[in-house]
């Protein structure tokens, strides 16, 4: 490309100082209007990051709410057990006194009729 004009060094400075300063310009022109625009947009990130935040701590309180009732099941099922236990010692204790009661009862027959026995062979002896 033949370039009709003769120019010289400080055409060529004054040529560029003007682009960069229309580019200035442009920039700033650009960032002022977007500005409304990007306070928009910081706006809506800030209520993106609240509503994220919201549902983080919903499902904090869901998890927690969930390990509570877990938490107290499984208190109530050791409860339960732990009583059932206790049910179960107490009727093998009342069995095994019972067992022993029987066997007291047993010896308590089987001398009053050794005795029995005893007087009425005294009495026929005698």
């Amino acid at each position: 490309m033949i370039n009709k004009r003769n120019n010289d060094l400080s055409d060529r400075l004054n040529g560029s100082a003007a682009a960069k300063q229309a580019q200035l310009e442009n920039f700033r022109a650009a960032r002022a209007a977007a500005e409304p625009l990007a306070a928009a947009k910081q706006a809506e990130r800030q209520a993106l990051a609240a509503a994220r935040e919201e549902r983080r701590a919903e499902r904090e309180r869901i998890k927690a709410a969930e390990q509570a009732r877990l938490q107290a099941e499984e208190d109530a099922r050791l409860a339960a057990a732990e009583a059932e236990a206790r049910r179960e010692a107490e009727e093998r204790e009342a069995a095994e006194k019972a067992r022993i009661a029987r066997v007291i009862e047993d010896e308590a027959a089987r001398k009053a009729e050794r005795d029995r026995r005893y007087a009425a062979r005294k009495a026929r002896q005698g």
